[in-house]
């Protein structure tokens, strides 16, 4: 069934609001200087419902109205205008509190609302209150205060009895059946004429307010409003008449005569209050409810989709209340199995014991589980429904309320069993591997004494044999033929290789045995490098490469071992004078700065493929390009080098391209 337009619903309030203002003047008692309640609730309606014209506008349209109607009702124009002013600033007062100024219905979903719609109306009601003074006082018409006090109250009961009907309501349906709603009607209908046919008992009005509150428990807002606006409905032409407790006081009591309309829109306005209280009260613990139990749910089917964690609810006592998928299938349970059980069921005896030396306390479950409770994530044993008990990673919580109260506990672990024996087996694996490891080192250092000692050994023969063929080749022992001088200097040239390769090793063998820190005097790297350079000078010549040496004038202080530095300085200059092509040029230089050493080796040689340096000091490794140039060599230099370098807290670098030569770096701390 559709609306009808707004533009209808807006033009039949003002035709009600025209009706209902002409009856409720005409309806006041003889005498009465006030307007009845008159409908002020139906105008604030119609500047809530209407885009436009602007609010100033539609307030001077409804002033005009209310003028009229007031007029006509038989008031003096003077005090029809003043109050018909005074009705239309109170609606303007009304919806700019109520609605915030924004032309739509004011919302009356929770008590905040109703508090800004309370000081709405009631605001609106003393400026009607402020406009009845100023039109007492100007036009004679009664006693100011006795008008602003009959014209207030009937505009505040008028506000709150009907406009909540033009607000937004959070409207829940109704708890009652059918049956209970239609006793609820019954009842108030009956109480309330019966209510209102006695003269002498004003406080009987007070038996309509238990049933308004029946209806506003069960009931739906708009149907509770309804029951309301229908008790009061009731009331009001039974006392225009005559009848019941609020009637003609002025003949009873010998009071203002205007006072009837002040007790009856007294009347009016606290069962609106009692109504609205009630109703938004309940609304708002439906909302709550509500909110709760979709909450409950979203968390539910969150639980009910993590089937890899166990997580388990249970009361205080124990009792379990909550098994999600998870837990039955790390378990082996059914949710039905296990919701009412303790959870003491899912650890044995010797799990919890463990658990309790672990944690220094007593071996009993409780304390274990109290110790437990926000400790954050340890190891626990689970036994399965089949028997077997699992490591699971568990951490167990609190649940409290939103007070703050403990309501029970929330367990959530996982399966780590295979993890743990997987842990365990890394961890046994890891100790056989350094067992190898220091099997291997202990090998190795059975090579290096071995290699050592052999070096030694063959070192004492070998100068014997050089002595005996510098002999031979002198003519000391007999003059030798060309072939035999020939075959004694192949000796002489192998056997030299063979000492410079037992050399090496015994200095190897001698970086590698060095513990701790080298030794520590200061040294000038220039005479280091000055004094290497004389011994490869004549090498370098008989080969034809061309030696050229960069020195500083002044010292360069570094701290270290001043032989093994001269191996470092020989090595890399031995190295690049070999794999440099005859007529080829190497240069070194040495500077200082930024608190280091620099020491640079450059060559024209055959360089090192970019492949391979990476390995380039890695021990007996020689490059493609030496092997495939034949050029004799241990593959041990640069590895000495580079190890006596790092002994001294420096860094060796190399940069080279194969067939473009080689440039070696060294930086040592000054």
């Amino acid at each position: 069934m559709s609306r009808p337009p707004r533009a209808v619903v807006v033009l039949g309030l003002l035709v009600l609001t025209a009706a209902f203002g002409v009856v409720a003047v005409a309806a006041t008692p003889e005498h009465g200087r006030g307007i009845g309640i008159w409908p002020v609730a139906l105008a604030t309606a119609t500047l809530m419902l209407t885009p436009r014209p602007r609010a100033w506008t539609w307030v001077a349209l409804l002033a005009l109205l209310a003028t009229a109607t007031i007029w006509v009702a038989g008031r003096e124009p003077g005090v029809a205008a003043g109050l018909g002013v005074g009705l239309a600033a109170e609606v303007w007062v009304t919806w700019r509190i109520a609605c915030r100024g924004r032309r739509e219905r004011a919302p009356l979903e929770t008590v905040v609302d109703l508090a800004r719609f309370l000081s709405a109306v009631s605001a609106g009601a003393l400026t009607m209150a402020a406009a009845s003074i100023v039109t007492s006082v100007v036009t004679g018409w009664g006693s100011p205060l006795l008008l602003a006090l009959t014209t207030g109250s009937s505009s505040l009961a008028a506000q709150l009895t009907l406009l909540p009907f033009f607000c937004r309501f959070r409207n829940h349906p109704p708890l009652a059946g059918p049956v209970e709603r239609w006793a609820q009607w019954s009842v108030l209908v009956a109480v309330t004429v019966a209510v209102f046919v006695p003269q002498d008992f004003p406080f009987l009005g007070l038996l309509v307010l238990p049933v308004l509150a029946w209806g506003a428990l069960r009931n739906g807002s708009y149907e509770s409003m309804a029951q309301m606006a229908v008790a009061v409905g009731i009331s009001l032409p039974l006392t225009t008449f005559g009848h019941g407790p609020f009637a003609r006081p002025d003949q009873r009591f010998d009071v203002p005569v205007d006072l009837q309309g002040i007790m009856l829109a007294t009347f009016g306005g606290v069962c609106a209050l009692v109504v609205l209280a009630l109703r938004l009260t309940v609304g708002e613990q439906h909302e709550n409810a509500r909110q709760v139990v979709a909450e409950r749910d979203r968390m539910r089917h969150v639980v009910d989709g993590i089937d890899s964690v166990a997580i388990i609810g249970a009361e205080l006592d124990g009792t379990i209340t909550l098994f999600n998928p998870g837990a039955q299938r790390l378990l082996g349970y059914d949710a039905e199995e296990m919701l009412g059980r303790t959870t003491r069921t899912l650890h044995s005896e010797r799990g919890v014991a463990e658990k309790a030396a672990e944690l220094g306390v007593a071996a009993d479950y409780s304390t274990v589980a109290q110790t437990l409770i926000g400790r954050g994530p340890t190891a626990m044993g689970f036994v399965r429904k089949d028997g077997e008990e699992r490591r699971h990673w568990m951490s167990l919580n609190e649940v409290v309320d939103d007070r703050g109260q403990r309501i029970g506990y929330v367990s959530t672990s996982e399966d780590i069993t295979e993890r743990a024996r997987a842990e365990a087996r890394l961890v046994e694996a890891l100790e056989t591997e350094r067992e190898a490891v220091e099997r291997l080192r202990e090998v190795d250092r059975v090579k290096d004494a071995f290699v050592s000692s052999v070096s030694h050994e063959l070192r004492t023969p070998i100068t014997s044999i050089l002595g005996y063929t510098e002999l031979l080749e002198q003519g000391a022992l007999g003059p030798l033929s060309a072939e035999q001088l020939d075959a004694v200097d192949r000796v002489s040239r192998n056997s030299n290789r063979l000492l410079t390769l037992i050399s090496e090793l015994l200095t190897l063998s001698r970086v590698q045995s060095m513990d701790g820190p080298v030794d520590e005097e200061v040294v000038d790297l220039a005479q280091v490098v000055a004094a290497a350079l004389a011994v490869l000078s004549p090498i370098a010549a008989r080969r034809g490469v061309e030696l050229t040496v960069d020195l500083p004038s002044v010292p360069v202080p570094v701290t270290g071992d001043r032989e093994m530095l001269e191996r470092v300085v020989i090595n890399l200059t031995d190295n690049a004078v070999k794999f440099t092509p005859d007529g080829g040029h190497v240069s070194v230089a040495l500077t200082s700065s930024s608190g280091h050493a620099v020491l640079e080796v450059v060559d024209t040689g055959i360089g090192v493929p970019a492949a391979e340096q990476q390995r380039l000091f890695d021990r007996f490794f020689r490059s493609s390009l030496a092997q495939h140039h034949a050029i004799p060599g241990s593959g041990l230099g640069l590895s000495i080098a580079h190890k006596i370098v790092e002994d001294h807290g420096g860094t060796l670098e190399v940069d080279s391209e194969a067939g473009q030569g080689s440039t070696f770096r060294v930086r040592l701390p000054a």
